[in-house]
């Protein structure tokens, strides 16, 4: 993850480089090292370099990391041809390379060839089958295909090996909410709190899962992870504080007609104070939209 220090260090060479300041090589270190997609720019003052021999000659081996960056690059801003063009040096460079065989994978499904693209995974899998980006990209296609039903079973398959990644489980549990299937959700979003418990993110994640599964039990629990959520985030969760309200509303409702005992799980005292809270950061930064908090409140029969 990029920090605000080398985020705001980026920028600054970014600006640096598109106004003609020199430090394009550096700028585009700085984006390989940071792992982040400036596709246009890095396009754009990579390809300068590229098509000037005196520069291209002077960077020795880095040459071929920058036709590779290039080509990603391209890829991302569908200039195929380019990308071709790179690919075509680095084939010639490293004829036996699987690091370039993935490239060429890559620009088939920049193509939309789906099955070309599906073998060429499949080749290099056959050769080193714990390759987690290529497993990755086979789920991307699916997804990029409309199927998200082979994009579960890929994750599946993947998450039975590679069980500590969290990115894949987060992902599988937005595929499944998308999919309706709300149980398997939230059990992907329990392994996520159990590997990493003082994420705010999955905390707030499973309690809307429970929320939209619905059900007095259900309820109360997501209203316990949206509260924990809002101790997580130091109560700067606007999203939890209405989950809070919206709970409490819910229960309420399904506790109609019972003993004392049962309609006191509402917790109105925890819904006062989620309100409170609401409007104190509505007035603090969108005051103008603070009637309409207050009216939705109301309608929740919350103020």
């Amino acid at each position: 993850m990029v920090t605000k220090t080398e985020e705001r260090e980026l920028n600054q060479l970014e600006n640096q480089v598109e106004n003609g300041g020199g430090g394009v090589w550096e700028y585009l270190c700085l984006v390989r090292k940071l792992k982040v997609r400036r596709s246009e720019i890095v396009l754009k003052h990579g390809l300068s370099i590229l098509n000037d021999s005196g520069k291209r000659s002077a960077l020795g081996p880095d040459e071929w990391t920058l036709y590779e960056q290039v080509a990603v690059a391209a890829m991302d801003c569908q200039s195929l041809a380019v990308a071709q063009n790179c690919i075509k040096v680095l084939q010639k460079k490293f004829p036996e390379s699987k690091r370039v065989g993935k490239l060429e994978a890559l620009l088939l499904e920049a193509k939309g060839m789906w099955e070309e693209a599906e073998k060429a995974y499949s080749i290099l899998l056959e050769d080193n089958p714990l390759d987690q980006v290529i497993h990755k990209r086979k789920v991307a296609m699916a997804k990029a295909q409309g199927k998200p039903s082979l994009a579960i079973e890929h994750l599946n398959k993947y998450l039975e090996v590679f069980m500590a990644d969290h990115d894949a489980w987060r992902e599988l549990a937005e595929i499944y909410v998308s999919l309706q299937m709300y149980k398997q959700a939230a059990f992907c979003y329990e392994e996520l709190i159990l590997s990493q418990p003082t994420l705010p993110l999955y905390h707030l994640g499973y309690a809307d899962v429970l929320y939209t599964i619905g059900g007095i039990e259900n309820l109360i629990a997501a209203r316990k992870y949206y509260a924990a959520t809002i101790d997580l985030t130091g109560g700067k969760s606007t999203r939890a504080l209405l989950g809070i309200c919206l709970c409490g509303s819910a229960i309420a409702q399904l506790s109609r007609g019972r003993n004392k005992e049962e309609k006191d799980m509402a917790a109105p005292e925890l819904q006062s104070l989620a309100v409170t809270a609401l409007e104190k950061e509505y007035k603090q930064k969108s005051p103008a939209k603070l009637n309409l908090l207050s009216s939705a409140l109301r309608s929740l029969k919350m103020s």
